[in-house]
């Protein structure tokens, strides 16, 4: 019954080293709260961006003298476009009726409806805004633009403001990967240290078993559950800790905030879930590997 030995092993090895095995129990409470803490964060915030980013939009001014075919057919050529998702028409009425509400005393002086026909567009990929300006109204050789369809007037983008969006979005998204590769690493290297501090007290130990003929994997083995049952103690207590405060604190909050209510965020139970299995799987990696070099003798 090895498996049963070396639980006990390690039950008592925990017992007999106290005090680094709490030490590595705490700094995987402590990795795994901060993780629990930055990825919904992470989540919120690149969710936040990508919904900024969605405003992107383009439209496309039809002329004055436009028809209702010439509408039909510039309506099939903005669908028939790959890049496009989103296709909104609004009617010169439709557009005086809105602009007018907005400002009734601007609106009052003009005798007759200035807005043409236009079309909204909604890009599938928000940084694709340029390429679809360029292929409904490439540049011509002498400067200007010229457009696809003879009953388009202008396709304008609002461009300082796509550029003002695209830019903060994308330097928001490129931030919280970086901070997120990076915490991940710190995390695991964290808990691998400790974890070998706590080894290292215990190198003499090993060198007996390895003098008197034990293979590495049965000296290895109640080190490796060592690790387990100290990923998965510390990891409980840290995903306590967290649902205690997703309890108390951040579900009342989330009625009041739309960043914490943010629909893109991980489900908590795949959260803790998620937590626990790293927890575990670093602990009793980084007891495993560590180990090795004092199985050198």
């Amino acid at each position: 019954m090895r498996p049963v030995f070396f639980l006990r092993e390690a039950l008592r090895a925990l017992k007999r080293n106290a005090i680094p095995s709490f030490a590595a129990m705490a700094t995987v409470l402590v990795t795994v709260l901060v993780l629990g803490v930055f990825i919904p964060v992470v989540q919120a915030t690149t969710g936040a961006a990508n919904e900024v980013r969605g405003k992107v939009i383009a439209d496309v001014y039809l002329k004055t003298d436009a028809k209702q075919a010439d509408v039909a057919r510039v309506d099939r050529l903005l669908k028939a476009e790959p890049m496009i998702s989103k296709v909104e028409f609004i009617s010169s009425d439709q557009a005086y009726q809105t602009e007018r509400k907005r400002n009734p005393k601007a609106y009052e002086l003009l005798g007759s409806n200035p807005l043409p026909d236009t079309f909204r567009i909604t890009p599938r990929n928000p940084d694709d805004i340029s390429k679809i300006k360029d292929a409904l109204a490439p540049e011509a050789a002498g400067g200007g633009r010229t457009v696809v369809d003879p009953a388009i007037d202008e396709v304008r983008n609002r461009e300082e403001d796509t550029n003002k969006i695209l830019a903060v979005t994308g330097v928001v998204k490129i931030t919280m990967a970086l901070l997120a590769g990076l915490l991940g690493i710190a995390s695991m290297l964290l808990i691998a240290n400790t974890i070998r501090l706590s080894l290292y007290a215990r190198r003499r130990e090993v060198e007996v078993m390895k003098l008197v003929g034990a293979t590495d994997w049965f000296i290895r083995w109640p080190f490796v559950l060592e690790g387990v049952i100290v990923g998965l103690f510390g990891g409980l207590l840290a995903i306590i800790l967290l649902a205690v405060v997703k309890i108390a604190v951040v579900d009342p909050l989330a009625a009041d905030f739309a960043l914490i209510a943010a629909p893109d965020t991980i489900d908590f139970p795949l959260l803790i879930g998620l937590l626990l299995v790293a927890a575990v799987a670093v602990s009793a990696l980084g007891s495993g590997l560590s180990l090795r070099k004092f199985l050198r003798v």
